[in-house]
């Protein structure tokens, strides 16, 4: 394990929703259900020789578009920890929905990090539906195919070790090239879900998503989550505001960034 990078790893809330009831968040919700908010974040893996950005958060113009609130930009949370967005070099999409690929334009020196099967899912015959497309952004899949032909995408096919104590994972089932994230850090092996489980309760359920590509994928995506971690208080799901209760926050950022390399507190 001594050769593998260790990383501070850090959940940056950049979003909220708070008028949404539980049932839009469950595949065959009851629409009687209770309300049931939704964060949104970017996350950041802070090692000792590198720095990776995950997801990008969606921008101030898609969010006044689609309804959401937006607490501050992205780019403004990563410099609240010590991050320029100028400088890093390398950013893992988990997928090209809307609130994960906004603000690319913020990385103007990085390669962003995707799945094959990702641009093919977003770019192909799929889109032809609207319960597929519906989360994407087509202005955002353009700028991403241009940073194709710039060079600045590298593709990966399933699981790849990006370094030492970092590597992604081909989960699938919310979207066709959906890929998680697996991080060393001083805990242990720490896997941010993304969208593979949005809330604790879709994978504790189980419960998928009320977005879907595959239930199957989904649901043999639970048990790959729980394999790449630790335990299951190793994984972090990607929207769920348990998250800023469980984590102890960023001194001073109270409500704004948490430490997911600490052991949750609940």
């Amino acid at each position: 394990m001594s050769q593998l990078e260790c990383f501070e790893v850090f959940a940056v809330r950049y979003g909220h929703m708070a008028e949404r009831t539980a049932n839009l968040n469950f595949l065959g919700g009851d629409p009687h259900e209770t309300s049931m908010a939704m964060d949104y974040f970017v996350w950041v893996l802070r090692g000792p020789q590198t720095t990776w950005v995950v997801d990008t958060g969606y921008s101030e113009e898609v969010a006044a578009k689609r309804g959401r609130r937006m607490l501050r930009n992205p780019a403004e949370g990563l410099r609240d920890i010590g991050i320029d967005p100028d400088k890093v070099e390398n950013v893992i999409i988990t997928h090209l929905h809307y609130d994960h690929v906004g603000n690319w334009h913020l990385f103007p020196n990085a390669t962003f990090h995707l799945q094959d099967l990702e641009m093919q899912f977003a770019t192909g015959r799929h889109m032809e539906h609207m319960q597929f497309r519906e989360a994407y952004e087509v202005d955002e899949i353009c700028a991403m195919v241009r940073r194709v032909y710039a060079g600045r995408v590298r593709f990966h096919d399933g699981d790849a070790d990006l370094m030492p104590g970092l590597s992604v994972h081909h989960i699938g089932g919310h979207t066709m090239g959906l890929q998680s994230v697996r991080v060393w850090t001083k805990r242990g092996w720490v896997v941010l879900a993304s969208d593979a489980s949005h809330y604790y309760a879709n994978m504790e359920g189980p419960r998928p998503f009320s977005i879907v590509f595959s239930v199957d994928g989904i649901i043999e995506g639970y048990k790959r989550l729980r394999d790449l971690a630790d335990t299951d208080a190793h994984i972090v799901p990607g929207h769920d505001p348990l998250v800023m209760e469980r984590y102890p926050a960023v001194p001073g950022l109270e409500g704004k960034a948490v430490r997911l390399d600490e052991m949750p507190t609940g």
